[in-house]
Order: structure tokens, then C-alpha cells, then sequence
């Protein structure tokens, strides 16, 4: 029987979702559509609207320590522990209009200590630093140079801020000189005088920079006097926020001592000591300073009023230990602002209720906009949801599901705005106390089930057509955490009301596998029947499984029997209905992570011993031996074990069978690929493998970390990936369209080799020459410029024998010319070449100059002309050495010819012609 072609499976990156924050400061453009985030040594900016990466920034291989950019996106300004500073100025880039070229303009050394903090001037022309040394810096961002050095903090400076106010409002005192203008000098004129200046200042706006420190003190320094005009001295610990308000003529600080400071611009005194309660990492002035915000350890976001300091917004709940707001990222002409947390997430919160807000009145807190994730932090687990496979739920090391969005990009600015674009969080679902380890979901999308560190699981109700994301029932029982969890994948009789509308629905049971070594089957009381008062559902049966922690946990394609895998090595087959154990595999020589049943329709396979049977179903395991085996619930036999990966196999999957696929022209290389799994491993790879030959089809590497999660989509075959890195891939099957470039590829070499066969048939030689270089020939090329060498009689005038072959030595590009050269340095090696290759570099020679050939560039490492030169002159040399070697013996025979004559050994009628060499 005639042998399957072999067909190469080839995936390829199509999305992937990425950390975009992981820590450190982040700021907003003027418009609110740029934002700038630090992710470790990198600086990111993303279009807040869609979601999309705009820029890149490589760092200097520290951490950021303060990261800006101008109002007006026209400069980046970075600053690490390496105590560089970079400015980059920012212009669209040349592949996109929508994306931003990040062109590096100047580094510096800001300070002899890292610089701590840093602000940008409404104008986006002066840049502030400030160091641990207590220095503070004013650059001109377009010069790079220094304008202003103020020192006089003691500590390190912790909070920097820009203002313009006319001079007679911001100034504590009058000038001297300014005094002696002014009739009168009595202490009960101040005021008077105060407002002469005002009227004799005019309009004039003078600009001011507020900074404060780790001493609780704050300075006013004037930057055309070049210093400070008071000190405020109120806080008794670090200064973390200062705003100023032109409306209210006031200047707002938050500090660490739990208190938030409102300053009269007039007369410096403190206006309004607010007692916040909490330590304070930022705040600022709203709604032209009718209100002011803070945030801070407590995690919630607080409204105040600004002439009484009267808390607007009702008693939050207060968030965990390790949470907190880092920034709030306000502009005036927004309608929104962004909060930034600890935990690497961002809120959008909207202002519209303070705009009919009335003195006196009461807010629950601003509504929420939309989450952003900085970085999922680990994923350990992710599957589809939704009918139509809109979201991706996320376990990502925490208490919380995510659920992401996988719409595609839209033009749609609406839809944008909403978060509706592709890796936009969409909801977080949360009611575990503890690490969520594991999850499944039911055949609709519409049921998600969670397990975690908390002893309890949880069942969702995923109802995204009314933004419905709701905790449907808790199971609580077991006695340690959760590491398994699956759902009946088997779907109703079509045509049945759970069929039409499974949201409605739930699964009939749930099965849990726990550290503490049991695996219980859980009842799902059905929706219609449940009352308040009994929501908590109960195990049907509890089974002690193994000897160790239970992993994994899969339910076949009739959910009549379901696997169990454990760290003992070893997995268990169980009647679902009794709980009864029907067959355990044994194989593995360490701790089984992962295990999966076979769709019912898998065809028969091809086992190390020969063909094995499917009809009872097979079963997909991986361990932490590095292997992946499938085995047959027949004999519960190990039928294959697949090696490859160099670390622990995390998860295993069976990718989705061809015949699902109804477009011919698509689904035949499929059909002729037959049965493939996939693995993840610790290894940070997904390796894609035949399950008949056992051999690995494909290696996708896109991970620095471990790769915890996989899933597929049953209809395209698209691989998601998630790992430790906190990146989500999502692989393409390219297999059909890289079987159609191939051949495409493939006809047309044959249709060009019979065109070179013909040019060479009709003496073509410039056409023949230039498509043997494009074909890369070499065989062919040698041929034809051995012709031109060799003929008999040459060309007058001609280098190469050939003036045709000379017209097109003398007009080739530069690629055609360097791969001449690396041709001639290979025939060169050999001595029966070596004439034709000195030939035609010697025709080179005369037809380029030196220039020309010194400026050639090859592909690759070590394919430099000074390479190729190498190459030539060592064979080169080694050939006249040669000649010359002949030349020498020449003389010997010829010596000894004549000697022969003499003594009458040679006929006298032989003549000798010559010496051949």
C-alpha cells in the first residue's frame, strides 16, 4: 500500500495578550488616549482606547525609576537605577500612522543618586527631577541641559509639581523692592498693599515648582528668582501628592501621616488640614477644585470637598493588606480618571456624578468604567466561555476569575471606549478567599466551575448578552485545597430546552479532586428549583483516590466515566454513577499532571506495537517524568509514550479532528495530517505531535516561563497558550496556507528551471547567468561560465572570452555580485574549477571599483566580504605554490631528458615538443 504523504504542520503567532504594567510610575497623555506604563526596564505606551501598543522602549537593563511623557506625546523621559536619564521624542511611525517611534535624543546623568521622582510642566518644555541626594533639577527637555539646581530638602524628594500663578497670589510676602513702591508700611496695610501689586502685577503668570520630601516638608520655588519663597512645614512624614488649583488658588498635599493639607496661595498658611485617616500615596484637585481625590493603602478611591474638607463619597469597604493606589492619573479636560494599584491593575472611573453633584450631597463611589490588568501574573489555568467564544477566563495566581475579551479590533470609537476591543478585561469574578488553582467549563461556554486554595468551589453563570457574571452555588466540603475540577462535556438532545438555552441550565453534577485525596461528585440543584435558603449543594459520593494530591480531572465525551491524575504517579478510571474505579494506569515515573479523554469520533490509532483499538476510548496523560503517553481504556494499555520535552509536561490536549472542518479545500491537509495532541510543558514550549508516528510535528516557542495552560478552539484549531510569564498566546494553524505556499513555491521553481534550460539553449547568457544566480544554481552558473572561458576563439577585447558574459558581470546588484563571490571562493577550492573562478574574479576586479565591492554585505554571521576574501586568497595561494612546484619539476625532466640524449638512451628521431604541466 502506498505510503501518507508527510505533512508539515506549521503554526503561527496570530494574537497574543501581554503585561503592559508591572510596578512603578505611569502617566497620561493631555487627551487620555496615550498611556505610559513601566514594565520592569521597558517603557511601554498603549492607546487607552483600543488597547494598542503603540511604542516599545528597551531600558538600559535596570529597573525604571520614574517614567514621564509630555501632554502632548511629543517626548518620553526615562529614568533607572543605572542613573541615566533618556529622552526620546516621539513621532508617528513609518509602518503605521497609529503606531509611535520612540527616536532616542540625549542621555544623561541627572544625579549622583537615583532619581526618585519627576514631573512635566503643563507646556511639556521643562522637566523636573528629583533625587535621593534631596536635589532637585530643572531641564530644558528640547535643549538637555540644566536651567535650575535647588537644594535645601534634607531627605529624599518625593513629590514634584508644576504650577503658573500671578506673582501677587503666589508670593507669602512683598518683595522689598516692590515694598519701598508701595505707600505705607503699617502690618495693617498688608493686605492693601497686597492688592496694589496685584493690580500693578497685571496678568502676568509667573511659573512655580512645589516639591516635597521624606521630611514631611514642602518648598515653593519661584524659577525666575531661582528660589525658594517658603517652606511649609505641617507633615510629619513623607509627601507623597501635591496638586495646585488656579480656580481655588490653592495647593493640595497628601502625605503618609494619614493627612491631607490644603494651602491659601496667598498668605501659605494651611487653609484645611483634612484628616484622611490612611496613608496617602496621591491626590489632586477635580472639577476646577470644587472637590479634591486621594488614594492610598486603604485601596479605595475618596472624593472631598474642597471649602470644608467633607468627605463626598460613602464608607467603601476597604481593600486587602498588600493593596493600595499608587497614582491617579487626571487631566483637566477628561471626563474620567485613572486610578493605579499595587497589584498592577488600572480602573477608569467616571466623573459625571460630580458634575450634578450638590454641596452637601452624598456618593456611593465613582462608577467604575473598566479594569485594565497590567500583568495577569501567572496564568495556571484559562479556557473559552460564551456560546460563541467571545471571553477568556482567566486563572491568574489570585482569588479572582478574569474574563477578557477576544472581540476583534474595531474602528468603532464607542465600542472602544467600552472596552470592547480584543484583551479588554470585561468582568472579574470574585467570591474565593484564597488562590483559584484550577477551572473547566460545560460544552455551551455558559457554566464555569473554579477550584481553589480556599477548600470550596465555585459555579459561575456566564450570561455576556445581559452582562450577567454571577456565582451560582459553592461547594464546600473538602478538607484541604482544590486542584482539579471538571464538568459533564456532554451536550443535551438538540432540540431540548437546556439545548436552545443552556444559560438557563446548569450541569447535573460537578466533580472535585482535593489535596486531602478524595475526589467528590457534587449534585447541581437545577435553576428553577433553588431556593435561598438551600443554595449550597451537596456530594453525592466522596471516593479516597490516591495516595498524594489529585491534579487533574477529566470526564469523557458520555460522561459515564471520568479520570483522576495524581502526584502518586498513577490515574485512576471511575464509573461517574457509582464512583466506582474501573482500571488505573500505571506507567509514569513521577506525578501525573494533566489527563484527557478522546473525542468519541477519534479514529483508531497506531501504537508502538502496531494498531491498537479506540472503541472503548483513549486517554492523554502528562507527567512530571517529561513524557506524554496516551493509553487505551480496551486493556488500559500504554499504547504510545511520547518524549521531547526537558522539563515536566503541565498540561495535554487532543487537537480537534479534520472531519469537524466541512471546507475541502482547507480540511484536506488536515485529513492527511490524522490524529494530533498537543503539550505544554515546563520546558516553556507547546509541541504539537502525531499521535500515529509519535514524532513531533512542531515546537511553538513563544513563553519565558513555564506554560501552565492550554486550550483549543474546536472550530479554527487555534492553540491558546498561557504561562508564568503572564503572557496569553494564541496560535494560528498555518498548515494549509504554508501546503499552498509551498506549492505555489514549487511550480513556479519548475516553471523558472525549464526557463534557465531554455536560455541556456539558445545562448541567452545574460538571462540564463541572472535567473542561475536567483535559483542559486551553482552547478548550472559554472557550466555557463565555463563556456564563455573556454571559447575558442575569444571575443576581441572581451575579459571573459564572452562579451555577452561580460555585459552581465559588469551590471549585477549587489546581491547578485556577493552571492557571484561566494560562488567563486567555493570553486575556487578545487583545482579543477580554480581557472574558471580566477577568471571571472579577476573580470570582477576590472569592472567594479574597490569601493563598490568593499561596501558588499552578506546575510548572517560570517558571510562579511572580509570572509569571502579570506577564503579566496588562502586557496589562491595554495595554487600557485602548486604551479610553481611543477614549474620546478619541469626543469628536472627536462635535465634529465638531455642526459638521456647524451649517453645515447633517447632515439635521435624522437623529438620532445614540450612538457605538459
Amino acid at each position: 500500500m502506498a505510503s501518507r504523504p508527510k505533512v508539515i504542520t506549521t503554526f503561527e503567532v496570530n494574537k497574543s495578550i501581554q503585561p503592559i504594567y508591572t510596578g512603578g510610575d505611569a502617566g497620561l497623555s493631555r487627551s487620555g488616549q496615550v498611556l505610559v506604563t513601566c514594565l520592569g526596564e521597558e517603557a511601554l505606551l498603549t492607546n487607552l482606547n483600543t488597547g494598542q501598543l503603540l511604542a516599545r522602549v528597551e531600558g538600559d537593563g535596570e529597573v525604571l525609576t520614574a517614567l514621564l511623557v509630555t501632554p502632548s506625546v511629543s517626548h518620553l523621559i526615562t529614568c533607572s537605577r543605572s542613573l541615566s536619564m533618556r529622552i526620546y521624542s516621539l513621532e508617528p511611525s513609518n509602518d503605521s500612522p497609529d503606531l509611535l517611534h520612540a527616536i532616542l535624543q540625549r542621555t544623561l546623568k541627572p544625579h549622583t543618586t537615583p532619581v526618585i521622582t519627576a514631573a512635566v510642566d503643563r507646556t511639556g518644555t521643562l522637566l523636573a527631577t528629583g533625587g535621593a541626594d534631596g536635589v532637585i533639577k530643572v531641564w530644558d527637555i528640547n535643549g538637555g541641559y540644566v536651567s535650575h539646581t535647588f537644594r535645601g530638602h534634607a531627605g529624599v524628594i518625593s513629590a514634584l509639581h508644576f504650577f503658573e500663578a500671578h506673582e501677587s497670589v503666589v508670593q507669602s510676602r512683598i518683595s522689598a523692592k516692590l515694598r519701598r513702591k508701595l505707600p505705607g508700611s503699617q502690618e495693617d496695610n498688608d493686605d492693601a498693599h497686597t492688592v496694589g501689586a496685584e493690580e500693578e502685577a497685571g496678568s502676568a503668570l509667573i511659573f512655580y515648582l512645589a516639591s516635597g520630601s521624606e521630611d514631611g516638608k514642602i518648598r515653593i520655588w519661584d524659577l525666575i528668582k531661582r528660589k525658594a519663597i517658603t517652606t511649609l512645614d505641617s507633615h510629619v512624614s513623607v509627601v507623597r501628592g501635591l496638586s495646585f488649583s488656579r480656580e481655588r488658588n490653592a495647593l493640595l498635599s497628601a502625605s503618609r501621616d494619614k493627612t491631607a493639607i490644603i494651602w491659601e496661595a496667598r498668605t501659605w498658611k494651611a487653609r484645611k488640614v483634612v484628616p484622611v485617616l490612611e496613608g496617602l500615596e496621591t491626590a489632586g484637585f477635580l472639577s476646577s477644585g470644587q472637590f479634591f481625590c486621594t488614594g492610598g493603602e486603604s485601596n479605595i478611591l475618596r472624593i472631598w470637598e474642597t471649602e470644608t474638607g467633607r468627605e463626598v463619597t460613602k464608607e467603601q469597604v476597604v481593600g486587602t493588606e498588600d493593596a493600595g493606589i499608587l497614582h491617579i492619573l487626571y487631566n483637566s479636560s477628561l471626563d474620567f480618571l485613572v486610578t493605579v494599584h499595587t497589584n498592577q491593575t488600572l480602573v477608569l472611573h467616571s466623573l459625571a456624578p460630580l458634575l450634578t453633584l450638590q454641596l452637601g450631597g452624598k456618593l456611593d463611589s465613582l462608577p467604575t468604567l473598566r479594569h485594565l490588568s497590567g500583568t495577569h501574573d501567572e496564568i495556571i489555568d484559562l479556557s473559552y466561555v460564551t456560546q460563541d467564544r467571545e471571553l477568556l477566563a482567566l486563572a491568574t495566581n489570585s482569588e479572582d476569575i478574569r474574563l477578557v475579551s477576544l472581540a476583534a479590533r474595531t474602528a468603532d470609537p464607542s465600542a472602544s471606549a467600552a472596552g470592547q476591543y480584543f484583551g479588554a478585561d470585561v468582568a472579574l469574578l470574585q467570591g474565593h478567599e484564597d488562590i483559584i488553582i484550577c477551572l473547566d467549563v460545560d460544552w455551551s461556554g455558559c457554566w464555569l466551575a473554579t477550584g481553589a486554595k480556599d477548600n470550596t468551589a465555585r459555579l459561575w453563570q456566564i450570561d455576556h448578552m445581559n452582562q450577567s457574571y454571577e456565582s451560582f452555588a459553592v461547594f464546600t466540603g473538602h478538607a484541604e485545597s482544590l486542584g482539579a475540577i471538571s464538568l459533564p462535556g456532554q451536550p443535551p438532545p438538540v432540540g431540548s430546552t437546556a439545548h436552545s438555552n443552556p444559560s438557563d441550565h446548569p450541569p447535573s453534577f460537578l466533580l472535585t479532586g482535593s489535596q486531602d485525596r478524595t475526589v467528590k461528585r457534587w449534585e447541581v440543584v437545577p435553576k428553577s428549583t433553588i431556593k435561598e435558603d438551600k443554595r449550597n449543594p451537596r456530594a453525592i459520593y466522596t471516593r479516597k483516590a490516591h495516595d498524594k494530591d489529585i491534579n487533574a480531572i477529566a470526564t469523557n465525551h458520555n460522561s459515564t466515566l471520568f479520570a483522576s491524575a495524581s502526584q502518586d504517579r498513577t490515574v485512576k478510571i471511575w464509573s461517574v454513577e457509582e464512583g466506582e474505579v474501573q482500571g488505573v494506569l500505571r506507567g509514569h515515573r513521577r506525578g501525573v499532571w494533566s489527563v484527557k479523554f478522546a473525542a468519541k469520533e477519534t479514529p483508531p490509532i497506531t501504537g508502538d506495537s502496531g494498531p491498537a483499538s479506540s472503541s472503548r476510548g483513549l486517554v492523554l496523560t502528562g507527567s512530571g517524568d517529561k513524557t506524554v503517553k496516551i493509553w487505551s481504556l480496551s486493556d488500559y494499555s500504554c499504547l504510545r509514550t511520547l518524549e521531547g520535552h526537558t522539563n515536566s509536561v503541565l498540561k495535554v490536549i487532543w487537537m480537534p479532528l479534520s472531519q469537524q472542518n466541512n471546507d475541502t479545500e482547507v480540511s484536506e491537509p488536515s485529513r492527511r495530517r490524522g490524529v494530533q495532541i498537543a503539550s505544554a510543558g515546563g520546558d516553556g514550549l507547546v509541541k504539537i505531535w502525531d499521535v500515529n508516528s509519535g514524532e513531533c510535528d512542531c515546537t511553538l516557542d513563544n513563553h519565558t516561563d513555564r506554560v501552565w495552560a492550554l486550550t483549543v478552539n474546536p472550530l479554527d484549531g487555534t492553540v491558546i497558550s498561557g504561562g508564568g510569564d503572564s503572557v496569553v498566546t494564541f496560535w494560528k494553524d498555518t498548515t494549509s496556507s504554508t501546503i499552498a505556499a509551498s506549492a505555489a513555491a514549487s511550480t513556479a521553481r519548475v516553471e523558472q528551471e525549464q526557463q534557465l534550460q531554455n536560455y541556456i539553449h539558445h545562448g541567452s547568457y545574460r538571462e540564463a547567468i541572472t535567473l542561475a544566480l536567483q535559483l542559486n544554481h551553482p552547478a548550472r552558473l559554472l557550466a555557463l561560465l565555463t563556456t564563455a572561458v573556454n571559447t575558442n576563439p575569444p571575443d576581441p577585447t572581451s575579459l571573459s572570452g564572452l562579451k555577452a558574459v561580460d555585459d552581465v558581470l559588469q551590471h549585477l546588484a549587489d546581491e547578485q555580485l556577493f552571492t557571484l563571490l561566494l560562488r567563486l571562493r567555493d570553486w575556487n577550492t578545487n583545482a579543477r574549477t580554480a581557472p574558471v573562478a580566477q577568471r571571472i574574479l579577476w573580470v570582477l576586479a576590472k569592472s567594479y571599483p574597490a569601493t563598490r565591492l568593499a561596501g558588499l554585505k552578506g546575510k548572517g554571521k560570517g558571510s562579511g566580504l572580509k570572509d569571502v576574501l579570506d577564503g579566496l586568497r588562502a586557496y589562491t595561494e595554495r595554487h600557485y605554490k602548486r604551479m610553481e612546484e611543477l614549474v620546478d619539476e619541469s626543469y628536472l625532466v627536462d635535465y634529465t631528458v638531455r642526459e638521456m640524449e647524451a649517453v645515447g638512451f633517447v632515439d635521435e628521431d624522437i623529438v620532445m615538443t614540450g612538457v605538459v604541466l
